[in-house]
């Protein structure tokens, strides 16, 4: 396996969703544990870049926007600091029925079963955040 996909639906309209990810003060209020004291910063167009990093946590992830359709996809690199390999992130938000929005993360490129793997735990950590960020009251 050297690609994950997830799927969450959530209750929430897609461009609550869309802010969520690329709003930079929005993404590191969830993205990684409050513990983690998060920054983030977003250029959500293509060709723009994004970055996540945590002092306190010692870990940073950065990459390119390769494709923005905004409120239905976001397709973008991801590297780790101090790692050459470079992996692909498609994020995609389709209306769901109830008047929420499926969200749909495939993440691939992965060197190896078990890097797809930590970020499979990773994402499902990191998505499972999400709902709760975002709800609307």
């Amino acid at each position: 396996m050297t690609e994950l996909n997830l799927t969450r639906v959530l209750r929430a309209g897609r461009e609550r969703v869309w802010r969520a990810w690329t709003d930079g003060a929005e993404l590191a209020a969830w993205f990684w544990p409050a513990s983690f004291a998060t920054e983030a910063q977003v250029d959500a167009r293509v060709g723009g870049s994004w970055r996540v990093a945590s002092e306190a946590a010692g870990m940073a992830a950065s990459g390119q926007f390769v494709d923005v359709e905004p409120h239905s996809r976001l397709v973008y690199t991801w590297r780790w600091d101090g790692d050459e390999h470079e992996t692909l992130v498609t994020l995609t938000l389709a209306d769901a029925p109830d008047g929420g929005t499926v969200l749909t993360l495939t993440h691939e490129r992965f060197e190896s079963e078990q890097s797809a793997a930590d970020h499979e735990q990773g994402w499902n950590d990191c998505l499972d955040r999400l709902p709760t960020f975002i709800v609307v009251p």
